[in-house]
């Protein structure tokens, strides 16, 4: 059995000419987080896409706990425990915070959904605005509600795309402090795209800079940080 719960294997996106990826190699290992940073534009959200079904590979493997997935859809990855959030929340305006947590479980275990459920709550902190309307929640509460939701179904990895996309400072660390303990509280393991430098220096154990649909760099967060290539490609004065 692989000793990663994740693995892709020079993954390629091409569009004729153009090659969005090209020979992306990405591990997970359980209860690890891999930030992913680079320009706009550079492959962080395609490879996204890619890992979890939703774009064809033009070449390249994704194997999930050693299984080779490559053929499976994005509904079969996430019943064998591959969830995402994307940029924008998924939550539901005019729906109450429980029921649509419950009707996430109900998909994925409709005997154990409710207890699903209420877990995923209160590990994000949200039991006290369970029965709210989720438009009454303030933007960080509905940030950690989208998180709340792929997490039913208690899934073994995670693909977060840019979860801090619009939140405060204060907001932005409290959500990674939470993602931080997921890893171990839940034994999840974390692929973050992510833009705030600090939130992904601060708790990824090992990062990746992509650039043109390509990994330049990948490694512990103050070697990459210190590699050269990376200040000129994307860090710059912030390095």
């Amino acid at each position: 059995m692989s000793d990663y719960v994740l693995q892709a294997e020079d993954v390629a996106i091409h569009y004729g000419g153009v090659k969005a990826l090209d020979g992306v190699a990405l591990t997970l290992e359980r209860g690890q987080i891999r930030g992913l940073i680079g320009p706009n534009g550079a492959g962080k959200s395609t490879v996204i896409d890619a890992i979890t079904g939703r774009r064809r590979l033009t070449r390249g493997r994704v194997r999930l706990g050693g299984e080779d997935v490559t053929t499976l859809g994005p509904v079969e990855r996430r019943r064998r425990g591959l969830s995402r959030s994307f940029q924008r929340t998924s939550v539901f305006g005019q729906m109450r915070v429980r029921r649509q947590v419950e009707l996430a479980a109900h998909s994925m275990n409709p005997e154990g959904s409710e207890a699903d459920a209420e877990a995923s709550l209160r590990e994000l902190d949200l039991l006290a605005r369970a029965d709210d309307v989720a438009e009454d929640l303030g933007y960080g509460e509905q940030r950690r509600l989208d998180l709340a939701l792929a997490l039913v179904g208690r899934p073994t990895v995670l693909l977060l795309d840019e979860p801090m996309a619009g939140l405060s400072v204060k907001e932005s660390l409290d959500l990674a402090q939470h993602l931080k303990a997921l890893t171990s509280r839940w034994n999840v393991s974390v692929l973050l795209v992510e833009h705030d430098m600090d939130v992904v220096f601060g708790i990824s154990d090992v990062v990746t800079v992509f650039e043109l649909g390509r990994v330049i760099a990948s490694g512990e967060p103050a070697a990459v940080r210190a590699d050269p290539r990376v200040r000129e490609a994307y860090l710059g004065s912030a390095a």
